[in-house]
């Protein structure tokens, strides 16, 4: 385990900013991108130089910290992208935001390379003592940590989401679990430190890793919550007149989503129209789910799938909901229970060990083989009104406590 009295400041950091790039123009961002762009904002806020490095299809841009921030500017909005030129115009399938973006790298970066010469880049510009972090599982490779290697005294440092794809690897989409096998291998052969979002997290990485033949030093820190900003009621368009409860995430095998349409053809059973509440589908439709996606197409009473809601809609929904439904199979951190609960809305999941340790009491825990259970409880949530819970001594990790602790060892 790397300890603060063996860490020191680094001369600057370097953040791998390939996978928000690469997230331009397909919508909303995921959990995964909300954490590299928290990273990005608070690293710009600090004295230590920050660089980025940042792997297109054609090659790797490095920026300095002006480029850094204005590209900053542009993933947040701030800023609009530049005008396509005429290399991004050559990729016929790419989209306009896309070759904008792309562009602006090129116009941004401090310099350029292709894969060859990316160690050259990176010891021309890095300075001794430099610490890269890489927080979006991309550019997890041999060939890009022994470049970094390259720059003296540099300290390479990952933040591992999960090891899902490993531990239950039917849930993932064809192709991708070797993918992400090699990744964690050359994370157990290169990395100084790994950063784990939840005690969870360490337990299952430790194992993997130590059957890959190396376990890097590591610390916890749990994610920080940026609580959701509720600016009004539900718009009119999406507004429900009778209870209604939310489920959020991509509709995949693993959030388990069958369950709950389970739950509400059950309910429809016993009794009136009328007396039904409503259940939400938050989130964009995944993989290997063809049974489920044709139980949605076919448009079951009292279930609504919302896949393209701006964040403010979806906070405003969580807020006015009766409950955040959440049968998850696994999950390494569970970011939507925990903003739900930042809201004050209860919370039902099934009862995985990463929710007692960061939500401890506040859930409400019910076992995912018990679909009477899960019915009754939605029953009761039903009837009560939809107010914030109170009485709940729950603590939520802040940024500000996972930067204190990681920066520490960075």
């Amino acid at each position: 385990m790397t300890t603060l009295a063996d860490s020191k400041e680094p001369t600057a950091r370097c953040l791998d900013l390939t996978r928000l790039v690469s997230r331009v123009g397909r919508g909303a961002w995921t959990g995964v991108d909300r954490v590299e762009a928290a990273y990005l904002n608070h690293l710009l806020s600090l004295e230590t130089p920050l660089f980025a490095l940042v792997r297109t299809r054609r090659n790797f841009t490095l920026l300095d910290h002006s480029g850094t921030k204005q590209l900053a500017e542009r993933l947040h909005g701030c800023r609009p992208w530049g005008s396509p030129d005429w290399r991004a115009r050559s990729r016929l399938r790419a989209t306009k935001t896309r070759m904008a973006a792309e562009s602006d790298l090129r116009r941004l970066g401090l310099d350029h390379t292709g894969r060859r010469s990316l160690a050259s880049l990176l010891t021309r510009h890095l300075p001794d003592g430099c610490a890269y972090l890489n927080v979006g599982h991309s550019n997890l490779s041999d060939h890009v940590f022994l470049a970094l290697r390259q720059v003296r005294d540099m300290h390479l440092s990952v933040l591992v989401h999960d090891m899902i794809p490993l531990d239950f690897p039917d849930f993932q989409r064809d192709g991708t679990v070797t993918s992400f096998a090699a990744k964690m291998r050359a994370v157990s052969r290169h990395a100084d430190l790994v950063i784990y979002n939840s005690r969870q997290s360490q337990i299952s990485g430790a194992a993997h890793f130590g059957r890959m033949g190396r376990v890097p030093d590591s610390v916890v820190a749990h994610l920080g919550l940026d609580v959701p900003t509720v600016a009004g009621a539900v718009p009119s368009h999406l507004a429900q007149n009778r209870p209604y409860f939310v489920t959020v995430g991509t509709i995949e095998p693993r959030k388990n989503h069958a369950l709950l349409l389970d739950v509400w053809a059950q309910m429809a059973k016993t009794r009136a129209a009328s007396e039904m509440p409503t259940l939400l589908i938050i989130g964009k439709r995944g993989w290997k789910n063809e049974k489920l996606f044709a139980r949605l197409d076919a448009q079951p009473a009292h279930v609504r799938e919302l896949p393209d809601l701006s964040d403010a809609e979806m906070a405003a929904l969580v807020a006015g909901a009766h409950g955040l439904l959440f049968p998850s199979f696994a999950e390494g951190f569970g970011l939507p229970p925990c903003e739900a609960a930042a809201l004050g809305t209860p919370v039902v999941v099934h009862d995985l060990p990463v929710y007692r340790e960061i939500l401890g009491k506040y859930p409400i825990y019910a076992n995912v083989a018990d679909i009477y259970l899960w019915e009754q409880i939605v029953t009761e949530l039903a009837a009560r009104p939809a107010t914030p819970v109170r009485g709940c001594d729950l603590i939520l990790p802040s940024w500000d406590a996972h930067f204190n602790l990681v920066l520490k060892m960075t």
